[in-house]
């Protein structure tokens, strides 16, 4: 990486990455703290301190107690947007600010860690919120599920969460900041004009007293590394129009999981590039195939997921009623004929193309290169991993596409979840091998 960079491990356990940057008087903070829902009786909690973190602080030596308002004042004053965004495995706290504003922000931020003040009048409002608009899962969503289970087994990711017996209140939300928002584990980046060791001492200063961790809150291992093959079917009830069940009723799904490996993995590069010339782009193999050619399906992706579960190449088609079964077969021979055949030169090429563009993409505003690199340094990848990746790109022979195809899209390896209302059957849910 040619900028210069601190990095270290606070004695509380929490890595501060410092990335120095050029150009626009602009810093970045991302906080990354783990956050998967792996205690099911945790679930709503977990989701009402995502929604009410930052929405006050406590009184100390140097402030009085601030509410949601005076948060918002400062954060105006200080010329900063702050943010919090869940995923599947973390609770990031992001902000944006010109770089005067810097030293704020990271004071403010460590109020919010180090003294936070979760309300009951806040609660209660967050809590109305989700009675009126609960967050019942989509057809998208129990389909994901359902293939992911069958793929790869019982796991937080499969299971939906259960129901608490009791309300959370403000003493359980103190109780899981306590646990779950701790620097052991937790990954501080800030991209910023200043010098890096500077704002490190800074850091320093502010946050060696907050303590905790780790949360435990990590997902754990699939049971299985690659996906069960086979098939399932999921149909809508009849009648079900206006149910939570029906709330995607008019289209047909198609989900498909099949084996992939990490980032960091040699053949990594090499199935991303036939992963493009399967479904990766408007002229993939499956849009022109499936989309173009057929008219069966409006909607054709294939991308590759990955996290501290596993890993897998996911593919996604959506059409109209009634035709989910068609769309599976297509893609099925879609996958037998990339991995019989393998890719044209020219695919690879245009493959190689695409994805080095958006290697470049991928870092062009502050933003989007902060939250990159903070992601890299969550899943211990290096900094300039995705800057090196274009280079891995470049060295990517055809003979390793090809291979990379015959085995990771071999029909034989994936896994084919259908949702289709109008397919109905005897049975609304079954598996086939």
């Amino acid at each position: 990486m040619n900028r210069e960079t601190g990095d270290t491990t606070l004695g509380n356990g929490l890595r501060v990455v410092v990335v120095r940057t050029h150009g626009a008087p602009l810093a970045e903070v991302r906080l990354v703290l783990p956050y998967a829902r792996t205690a099911p009786h945790l679930a709503e909690a977990q989701e009402l301190l995502a929604a009410l973190f930052g929405t006050g602080t406590g009184a100390c030596a140097t402030a009085g107690a601030r509410t949601r308002q005076d948060v918002a004042d400062l954060a105006a004053d200080l010329g900063a947007e702050l943010s919090t965004v869940v995923t599947a495995e973390s609770l990031v706290v992001a902000a944006s600010v010109l770089r005067a504003g810097l030293p704020g922000v990271l004071a403010l931020l460590s109020d919010l860690l180090l003294r936070p003040a979760y309300r009951e009048a806040e609660l209660a409002l967050a809590q109305r919120r989700a009675a009126v608009s609960p967050r019942t899962p989509g057809p998208r969503q129990r389909l994901r599920r359902a293939l992911l289970g069958h793929a790869f087994g019982t796991h937080p990711l499969v299971d939906p969460p259960t129901a608490p017996a009791a309300a959370t209140t403000t003493e359980d939300l103190y109780a899981l900041h306590a646990r779950a928002v701790v620097p052991d584990g937790a990954v501080l980046l800030v991209t910023t004009p200043d010098d890096p060791d500077e704002v490190g001492v800074r850091v320093r200063e502010l946050l060696a007293p907050w303590s905790g961790g780790p949360s435990g809150l990590v997902l754990p291992p699939f049971a299985r590394r690659a996906p069960r093959p086979g098939r399932i079917a999921l149909t809508e009830p009849a009648g079900a129009a206006g149910t939570a069940a029906a709330a995607g009723s008019g289209q047909a799904l198609v989900l498909c999981a099949a084996p992939a490996v990490p980032d960091g993995h040699p053949a990594h590069a090499p199935l991303h590039l036939a992963q493009l010339i399967l479904g990766g782009s408007a002229s993939s193999r499956l849009a022109r195939r499936v989309r173009d050619r057929h008219g069966l399906a409006y909607a054709v992706s294939a991308d590759l997921r990955g996290n501290r579960a596993g890993d897998w190449l996911e593919i996604e088609c959506a059409g109209a009623p009634g035709t989910a079964g068609r769309i599976a077969g297509e893609i099925t021979d879609c996958l037998r004929e990339l991995a019989a055949d393998g890719p044209s030169p020219e695919e690879v090429e245009r493959a190689r193309a695409y994805a080095s563009g958006f290697t470049r993409f991928a870092l062009a505003t502050r933003t989007e290169e902060a939250s990159a690199l903070a992601g890299f340094a969550a899943a211990g990848l290096p900094l300039d991993w995705l800057e090196g990746y274009r280079d891995r790109l470049a060295k990517v022979t055809h003979h390793q596409v090809a291979e990379a195809a015959a085995y990771f899209l071999d029909p034989a390896r994936v896994a084919v979840s259908t949702l289709d209302e109008a397919e109905h059957d005897h049975e609304s849910d079954r598996s086939t091998q």
